[in-house]
């Protein structure tokens, strides 16, 4: 159920053939999956949202960032296949229609309407097939689509990404579901892909708002695929009050508790995106501990995880571990050279200012497996952080040297 495990989230999937018309197709082609959907809470939301720092940013982008103001969220539509970036005052107004046209469908005012795009920069939407989907989607709205609304926000994902998780607040069951898409064009200088995570929890006014960027700087800022941040990226989080649970405040023990159960939903997300990178073979997790910060700690094992020198390494099996603490001097962390501590799949291979003896053809065999583990303590303090990345393959460049043919 993921996205509409939460109580009173419904999700509705269209399949309007996006990509195909955006490459210039004159009909939806046969076997068109699903790139359009819908999610609708039965109750207005507290919401809060992070969304990219690129300086060129979709419609979509733009028209969230003044929705959110109002704070009464209720729907939220996505198109896959097609960016809505980089096309002028079209592109806007394409965008506020597409909240129109959801909203006029459910009842509600346009700003009640988020709006999410992911694709092809540069080209404008066909409407008459966004309007009809958005009828089809509106018109199937169910809690059983929550898988459904997943994979249609899919592009090059492989698989759909979706993560779900229940805990007790004030002795009701609160639950946390979630989607996003992402395989391309990942870096962590949030957000970083579309990520939508739902909570049935009754909020005060303003605590999404309040979370979203601490939980994004522990989860979605911490992956990267292959440096590029995209013009579209958005992290949004909606919480619509049906577990009936005492409104939770701020600084209070069950606003960590929700906050915690958001970051493990987000995290497993984020996990997902970096094991389905384009062309990735591998996963590489990277764990920092003994930082001086956790800021410190994030920012050290981003390098590491986003180093294409590291990436290349792991793809061909190349035990080459001064890569890795080449990546960490240079990341900007503080570290003592003399107390930093490296392993690779449970392997020391630096310790004490130095390499250690180690079989390298062990090393070897750890780079070898679909999930890579390095560990690096930098000796000075208590901060601790992860990332996630994946190799760098040369399936990669087919995929976006082929992108929009």
């Amino acid at each position: 159920m993921a996205v509409t495990f939460p109580r009173g989230f419904r999700a509705g999937t269209a399949a309007c053939g996006i990509k195909a018309f955006t490459a210039g197709a004159s009909a939806i082609p046969t076997g068109q999956r699903d790139d359009l959907v819908v999610i609708q809470s039965t109750n207005p939301c507290d919401a809060g949202g992070v969304f990219t720092t690129n300086k060129i940013k979709s419609a979509s982008v733009v028209i969230d960032e003044l929705h959110l103001q109002h704070n009464r969220v209720q729907a939220l539509v996505v198109i896959s296949g097609n960016a809505n970036a980089c096309t002028g005052a079209q592109g806007f107004k394409d965008a506020l229609q597409m909240a129109k046209l959801t909203a006029d469908k459910l009842d509600l005012d346009p700003d009640q309407v988020l709006v999410g795009t992911t694709g092809v920069i540069g080209r404008y939407l066909p409407m008459d097939a966004v309007k009809a989907g958005i009828t089809i989607a509106c018109g199937g709205l169910s809690p059983d689509h929550g898988v459904d609304a997943a994979r249609a926000i899919m592009t090059t994902d492989t698989v759909p990404k979706t993560a779900q998780k229940e805990i007790e607040i004030g002795g009701r069951s609160v639950r946390v579901g979630g989607m996003c898409k992402g395989s391309g064009m990942i870096h962590p200088n949030m957000a970083t892909m579309l990520a939508y995570i739902t909570t049935d929890a009754a909020v005060e006014p303003g605590l999404m708002a309040q979370l979203a960027r601490p939980v994004a700087d522990r989860s979605f800022n911490q992956v990267t695929i292959d440096g590029d941040s995209s013009t579209n990226d958005t992290f949004l989080i909606l919480a619509n009050g049906a577990a009936g649970n005492a409104a939770v405040r701020r600084g209070t023990p069950e606003a960590e508790a929700l906050e915690a159960a958001i970051v493990d939903v987000a995290r497993e997300l984020a996990r997902a995106i970096a094991r389905d990178g384009e062309g990735a073979t591998k996963m590489i997790a990277v764990r920092v501990h003994g930082a001086e910060s956790d800021q410190e700690a994030r920012t050290a094992a981003r390098a590491v995880a986003s180093s294409s020198l590291v990436k290349t390494a792991v793809h061909g099996g190349d035990p080459n571990w001064g890569r890795i603490v080449c990546a960490l001097g240079y990341s900007g962390a503080e570290l003592a050279l003399d107390r930093l501590h490296l392993s690779i799949g449970g392997l020391v291979v630096f310790e004490r200012g130095a390499g250690v003896d180690v079989d390298l053809s062990a090393v070897r065999r750890a780079f070898e497996q679909p999930e890579i583990e390095i560990v690096a303590s930098l000796g000075l303090a208590d901060g601790h952080a992860e990332a996630w990345g994946c190799d760098l393959s040369e399936e990669y460049v087919r995929i976006n040297a082929e992108y929009t043919t």
